[in-house]
């Protein structure tokens, strides 16, 4: 059999054929020789490491002249290889590696096979199958690409779907009424002058009545939407849209409090798949109901769209963008019913209504309310904390200038490496195509070297406060209330945490006493004090439960410093002599073990060698056999269904645990372990919140919800309230779940979040 084999030069398009005999002309070798070229080269994109210091040119003659990897290290061994310098130290020194990439680099000729090349021939594609695969998996452009959608598949219009009629408000006001639901799509436009927490305003309102397949546009002015307060604020009313914690903060500013709040397709979506981030809703329309909607409707004119209350009676022009848009947002509120009636079944196939039901729609009105609430800044002491900032960048600037002996740009990567590693000389530790790295990463390494170095990361620290903590948080300050309202959400992270934007209070830095000097601003209201709540340990409690281990279990039961104990075995050190030092490293393995951390980062992390953290891990685990087995079955269990769960249901699938590819595959086995503990603890702070924001509401009390930092709530509540809500929150969170571990919530209280526990 004469095997041809076309490779790919100058671009995608042109190819060269290569046989035998091209082969032994191009290289000077046999084809089945190329196996021992590549494992001496290696090859980067196929994981193979080959010999460090050999590079194609090398690898081709080394094969030239001995034949073989086998018959090269031969020779060594017999010192008859005739190799020099630094070739001759990579060459001994990597033996290992090299027969590896060897191994690697073949094909295994051994696996049995039940097919013939004659079963391999291309056939005629099954065209509608193939169709139904590609709608599946949304892949439109092929559809279309390959010629696959006939006469009898073809996009049905909008007025097959459903029908657009005119109706008063008040005849859609009976409607809602009638049906107890309102299945809606808020027609918003941006208001940049406005200096409310949101800055868009509702111009109009889509209703879609299920019982007559029949859709409503009303335009509505900001006066207007008190016409349908008593319908948001019914709570028996259920309100079924997208983005409804938009709609929640929007209504709120007008005076309308949205009740009944009962189903948000984008959550459903996110349940359904946490790691896909398209919720917007022509994007779920493709998804689910594979409708383009600039297909069907076209590009809407922007600047009538402003004008349409205005001129909405005069001119036929005028008549048409009004029916455009009573097409285009009715065919929204269409979908937002379809994709529910989808939803519902996909959610209940998973067993995931419960967790949709009773943990993630309610967030949405905790969140809703906490964003509404908003943070106080003092901005007169955020000023002040900026010019110390400022006053230390130009302090640290000078001396910097003075050890480099000439003045440059500190932020310019390229005018930063040139001094340190041309003219100060220090070690080159990364190139990259624009120049010499000048990362964290490098420079940590570099710290040795020059104290010039510990001044750099100083400066960039400080930088980063100042950009991010300082300015950064002033364009956030609302105007009119003197607060931050950061967006939270609960449809980005894939294991279901909670996360903060505009700004990002979640990540304010905590780590060193200057970053978390910026807590400090943040105060409560004059005559208020916040409580913080914060869940001890809960990761690990999660881990005690889910992998029963006896050791972690009884630690926790009897109240014991889970960390002094993991050290006692991992060291081998009676409980009472464990030395800071070794609680620290015990601390590092123990929630190392949770996000399942390697020897490689655990020696990172600790400073110590690969062999050494290697040790304590392995230490761990057989001291802890529970988690061991728990770490081992539920990375099994994972490959095999494709997907973990929390204790809730929250799904979250594993592709990368099928991958080809070794790193990817150590990526999906840390996620498999990771997501049950972190996204589970996620559910049960989502529950606890719940019932903390239920409880004060259904007390009438003064206090509110005003930030939730993943393991930690805050409360803003008066002095005469304070000792009550205590109560709440400690009995909310330490009931939010039943463990075969206690849950523990420590309380602490003071006048800014820095003083907080």
């Amino acid at each position: 059999m004469t095997i041809r084999i076309p490779h790919t030069k100058g671009g995608k398009t042109e190819t060269d054929e290569y046989n035998k005999d091209r082969i032994i002309e191009t290289y000077g070798l046999e084809p089945k020789q190329l196996i021992d070229v590549k494992g001496l080269q290696g090859d980067t994109s196929d994981n193979i490491p080959g010999v460090p210091g050999v590079g194609e040119k090398t690898a081709l003659a080394l094969i030239q002249k001995f034949g073989s990897i086998e018959n090269l290290y031969e020779k060594v061994d017999k010192q008859e290889a005739d190799l020099k310098g630094k070739q001759k130290e990579n060459i001994e020194n990597n033996r290992e590696l090299a027969f590896l990439s060897k191994t690697l680099g073949t094909i295994n000729l051994e696996v049995p096979i039940q097919h013939t090349l004659e079963d391999f021939k291309v056939e005629e594609w099954n065209k509608p199958k193939v169709l139904e695969l590609f709608k599946e998996l949304n892949f439109n452009r092929y559809i279309e690409r390959f010629s696959l959608q006939g006469e009898e598949d073809k996009k049905e219009e909008i007025t097959d779907l459903f029908k657009i009629v005119d109706k008063t408000k008040q005849e859609a006001i009976k409607l809602i009424e009638e049906q107890k639901q309102m299945i809606f799509y808020a027609h918003t436009n941006e208001d940049k002058k406005s200096e409310k927490i949101i800055q868009e305003t509702m111009v109009g309102l889509s209703i879609f009545d299920e019982q007559t397949q029949e859709a409503i546009y009303l335009p509505i002015k900001a006066e207007e939407l008190q016409d349908f307060k008593p319908i948001f604020e019914n709570e028996s009313i259920k309100k079924i849209g997208i983005n409804l914690t938009k709609i929640y903060i929007l209504l709120k500013q007008e005076g309308v409090d949205l009740e009944g709040i009962d189903y948000d397709i984008a959550i459903a979506s996110y349940i359904l798949n946490p790691t896909n981030n398209k919720l917007e809703i022509e994007k779920l329309m493709e998804q689910y109901l594979n409708i383009d909607v600039k297909e069907q409707i076209g590009e809407e004119p922007k600047q009538q769209q402003m004008n349409l209350f205005d001129t909405m009676q005069t001119g036929e022009e005028t008549i048409e963008i009004n029916k455009q848009m009573q097409q285009k947002y009715g065919l929204y509120s269409y979908a937002i019913s379809k994709i529910k009636e989808i939803t519902v079944k996909e959610l209940e196939e998973i067993g995931a209504l419960t967790l949709f039901y009773e943990i993630d729609m309610p967030t949405v009105e905790v969140l809703s309310n906490m964003q509404w609430n908003g943070m106080y800044v003092d901005e007169e002491e955020l000023n002040q904390f900026g010019k110390e900032l400022t006053d230390k960048l130009e302090s640290i600037t000078k001396i910097i200038y003075e050890m480099a002996g000439k003045e440059f740009n500190i932020n310019s990567t390229k005018q930063l490496g040139e001094i340190l590693f041309e003219k100060m000389k220090l070690p080159i530790i990364k190139k990259t195509k624009s120049g010499y790295s000048t990362d964290v990463d490098v420079l940590e390494k570099l710290k040795k070297e020059d104290p010039i170095i510990e001044q750099i990361l100083d400066y960039r620290q400080l930088m980063k406060l100042n950009s991010t903590y300082v300015e950064g948080l002033k364009q956030y300050i609302n105007p009119l209330t003197k607060r931050i309202h950061s967006f939270f959400h609960q449809t980005i992270t894939a294991t279901g945490r909670i996360s903060s934007t505009e700004p990002n209070l979640q990540n304010i830095p905590t780590r060193f006493e200057l970053g978390k000097r910026v807590r400090k601003v943040f105060k409560p209201k004059e005559g208020k004090i916040y409580l913080d709540a914060d869940y001890s340990q809960i990761e690990l409690r999660i881990l005690a439960h889910v992998s029963e281990d006896e050791h972690m279990i009884q630690a926790f039961k009897e109240g014991q410093d889970i960390h002094k104990q993991a050290a006692s075995k991992v060291f081998k050190t009676p409980i009472e002599e464990v030395t800071k030092e070794q609680r620290s490293d015990a601390k590092a393995v123990n929630f190392g073990i949770v996000y399942g951390i390697s020897d490689f980062g655990l020696g990172e992390q600790l400073g110590i060698g690969r062999k050494k953290a290697k040790e304590y891990i392995t230490q761990y685990l057989e001291q802890y056999s529970g988690i061991a087995t728990f770490m081992e079955e539920i990375t099994k269990k994972a490959t095999e269904q494709g997907y973990v769960e929390t204790l809730f249901h929250r799904r979250r699938y594993i592709p990368e645990l099928k991958s080809n590819n070794y790193m990817v595959r150590q990526f999906g086995a840390r996620v498999a372990m990771n997501t049950p503990i972190q996204g589970t603890a996620a559910d049960i702070m989502k529950i606890a919140m719940i019932k903390v924001y239920q409880e004060i509401k259904k007390r009438k009390l003064q206090s509110k919800i005003i930030l939730q930092v993943h393991d930690e709530m805050m409360i803003e509540t008066t002095e005469d309230e304070k000792e009550e809500v205590k109560k709440i929150m400690k009995q909310s969170m330490e009931t939010a779940i039943n463990l075969k571990v206690p849950l523990i919530a420590d309380i602490s209280e003071a006048f800014n979040w820095y003083e907080c526990k």
